[in-house]
């Protein structure tokens, strides 16, 4: 489907997205907040003098865990809410943003390997679990949040359609 915007306009709309601060991350750091859970901002987070690998959204360091609120255009998650940009076939605007995102998903793979490997346990929330058709009720992704902070699992992810916990130790 192309585009219905110029890409004039998508450029200037693109660039008002901002890398942190958004609508999901706000609403999941005031309803944890309000759960009692203290938390410090990942992009800024610092151990033993060093930024925290991959600037996590929130860093829960006496848990040891993270949690990234992804978009799910950014990041490529496989869900409704996210689709290859396209201006034609084949356009160097096309292979521009296939370059662009596969990048954010490699980068994103070596995040959490490095997260891993230093022992901290990470959670991701995807953007359709808060809205489009596949959403979830937000007080339930919540309590998951919670239940992932509490526990002991090394990794979860929660997505709009499906909830995924991988066992990274095998």
């Amino acid at each position: 489907m192309a585009d219905v915007v110029t890409p004039e306009v998508r450029s200037r709309m693109m660039a008002g997205i901002g890398p942190k601060d958004t609508k999901p991350e706000l609403a999941i750091r005031r309803a944890l907040h309000a759960r009692g859970l203290r938390f410090r901002l990942g992009s800024n987070y610092r151990r033993k003098g060093k930024l925290l690998v991959g600037k996590p959204d929130l860093v829960f360091p006496a848990r040891k865990a993270v949690i990234f609120v992804h978009g799910c255009f950014w990041h490529g998650h496989d869900c409704a809410l996210f689709k290859w940009p396209a201006r034609g076939e084949n356009t160097d605007e096309e292979a521009k943003w296939r370059k662009k995102l596969t990048a954010n998903i490699l980068r994103d793979r070596k995040t959490l390997n490095r997260l891993f490997e230093t022992g901290w346990r990470v959670l991701e929330v995807w953007e359709c679990t808060l809205k489009g058709r596949n959403r979830k009720p937000f007080d339930e992704v919540i309590t998951r949040c919670c239940a992932f902070l509490e526990g002991t699992e090394p990794f979860s992810s929660i997505g709009g359609s499906q909830t995924v916990t991988v066992d990274v130790s095998a």
